[in-house]
């Protein structure tokens, strides 16, 4: 279930940022449930063909790993799973899974995959592992990214907003251009002011951001899970 709602009123004084493109219809406003892991997993059925294979690739729009959604943000997973159902995100498998969801299915599959850590349970430095080079470093800078993903990109300031560190950088390269696309009624992450963001970085430069993230442990990761339980 890869990698959410409408974004609040940012004040034009503050700098909308690469790292919000991330973000952006993550629905952090989204009213987050009592949760319950032990449901949770029980209703994970139609995420582990998916999320619960390693290296496994979706194929629309393009090819690219599906994101590592355990040990993922519980909020953030929420969040996601709400703008599918919505429609801000309009990848239409992600979105058919998450219009047969209610709100109480999404917050107890975010507890579930948020505690579901398997073996890949570490310890993350508070800084990145892997100093990112001059070019990168600037891109980040210019993103800003940090500011809403914390300094190592796996501690966020808030739970909505998602863990990058150590996603697949395919997955992240396709989110972001995904909040550059426009006018498609399958694909595309819609919002005004992420959208324009986007459109500020070459696409190079967004690959480049997006392959360094995915070099710096996090706690995100694929655990196997068995299709019959």
């Amino acid at each position: 279930m890869s990698n959410f709602q409408s974004m609040p009123m940012i004040k034009s004084t503050f700098k909308i940022t690469v790292a919000s493109v991330l973000l952006a219809l993550s629905g952090f406003a989204t009213p987050v449930l009592a949760q319950d892991a032990a449901a949770g997993k029980e209703k994970a059925a139609m995420c582990i063909g998916c999320h619960g294979i390693i290296g496994y690739q979706a194929t629309f729009p393009e090819v690219y790993k599906v994101p590592k959604i355990s040990g993922q943000n519980a909020k953030s997973i929420v969040s996601s799973l709400a703008a599918y159902k919505k429609g801000d995100r309009k990848h239409p498998s992600m979105r058919a899974i998450a219009a047969s969801l209610t709100d109480k299915d999404m917050a107890d599959l975010g507890a579930y995959y948020e505690g579901l850590h398997g073996s890949s349970v570490k310890t993350v430095s508070d800084t990145p592992e892997v100093a990112p080079s001059a070019e990168v470093a600037a891109l980040l800078t210019k993103g800003a990214c940090a500011s809403c993903h914390g300094a190592n990109f796996n501690k966020p300031i808030d739970g909505a907003y998602p863990k990058l560190a150590g996603q697949h950088a395919d997955y992240l390269y396709a989110a972001l251009k995904a909040y550059g696309t426009e006018g498609s009624p399958l694909v595309g992450r819609a919002n005004a002011i992420m959208s324009a963001q986007v459109k500020a970085f070459k696409r190079d430069e967004l690959k480049a951001i997006a392959q360094y993230l995915s070099t710096l442990p996090g706690d995100v990761a694929t655990v196997p899970q068995p299709k019959f339980r």
